[in-house]
């Protein structure tokens, strides 16, 4: 039985894979790493990247056509694999006969390292409630593309675990902190096939095509309170003033060059037990854009999720089984 391109494209948008290299030392009276166990996971989630423009007066939100996902996933040691859909019943609202699109995030928290991926592939946004008595302005043909990557180094990375927060594949015993450094590289395009704002909206602050660059260092710090017997808060804030690039196309083509202050913000809050977990996940990214002096643009992806987890303890025969593919057995023995 074949699949068209539509589905499979579809399947992808809502399959998500990550992978936890092991290689480092950690602090065994902070972080607790149960070898044997399978974690499975049921969740409700939704990611989203939009596109918002301000001036003085007024902001302009365009919304993909993204919605609300039931997904089921498990984690063994340092592989990971999710899969989600998004049902018809969570998602009323959600417009049919709609352009396809694909986003994919990987979240990866090795010892010590912080690394996030995106490539996000949209086409079809709208203003919602635009002209009032829930008419939305909507754009079909506006296409949206966003490649990036963010790095940080974390400076006491062997007492903090973001796969205790993340996946509950470790347990955070002991509440620490720790400062961290690292750099961030994105490309970002907007297009349509003519000018994407209404025309109610100021002809400066209007364009076809825009082309964007935003790279540079940033700081920050992240930390995780342990309280109760299993409860905990981990939070996390890195603040970047990198340099951006613009390019915009409308009656003629200009190009700016500033600098642009981001941020990017990672909450996470839950119970972590040995057998049960129930938490809420929320990844947030703030990505300014270079424009005109008379307004600010930037393009804003999120990631929410609940969790509710259950522990299942592996007989040694299992357990070595699923070692045999373990992407850190092959990485070693290679």
């Amino acid at each position: 039985m074949s699949f068209p391109a539509k589905s499979i494209l579809l399947l992808l948008l809502f399959f998500g894979f990550s992978y936890v290299p092991s290689f480092a030392q950690y602090d065994t009276a902070y972080i607790g790493k149960p070898e044997d166990q399978l974690i499975f996971r049921v969740y409700l989630s939704r990611k989203f990247t939009d596109f918002t423009i301000r001036d003085p007066e007024s902001e302009l939100r365009f919304m993909p056509n993204s919605g609300n996902n039931l997904g089921i996933g498990a984690t063994f040691k340092t592989l990971t694999l999710n899969l989600a859909v998004p049902f018809g019943f969570l998602n009323p609202n959600r417009r049919n006969d709609w352009p396809s699109y694909l986003d994919l995030q990987a979240h990866i928290y090795p010892e010590k390292w912080i690394i996030d991926l995106f490539g996000q592939f949209y086409n079809g946004y709208s203003i919602q409630n635009y002209f009032g008595d829930g008419e939305d302005y909507v754009r079909r043909d506006m296409k949206m593309r966003k490649i990036g990557a963010n790095v940080n180094y974390l400076f006491n990375g062997e007492q903090v675990s973001f796969a205790a927060a993340m996946l509950q594949s470790e347990v955070q015993k002991r509440s620490a902190i720790s400062p961290m450094l690292g750099f961030e590289l994105y490309r970002v395009t907007v297009k349509a096939d003519s000018l994407i704002f209404p025309s109610e909206v100021a002809v400066d602050t209007n364009f076809q095509r825009g082309d964007f660059i935003q790279f540079g260092p940033n700081a920050g710090m992240v930390g995780t309170l342990v309280f109760g017997k299993g409860f905990f808060v981990t939070a996390a804030m890195s603040v970047d003033l990198g340099l951006g690039y613009g390019r915009l196309e409308k009656q003629r083509e200009s190009s700016v060059l500033q600098f642009n202050p981001t941020y990017f913000a990672r909450g996470f809050a839950g119970y972590n037990g040995r057998r049960f977990s129930l938490n809420f996940n929320y990844v947030y990214k703030r990505l300014p854009l270079a424009g005109n002096s008379n307004f600010d643009q930037s393009v804003n992806t999120g990631n929410y999720r609940i969790n509710l987890v259950y522990k299942f303890n592996l007989k040694e025969e299992v357990s070595k089984a699923l070692s045999r593919i373990s992407p850190s057995r092959i990485l070693i023995k290679d």
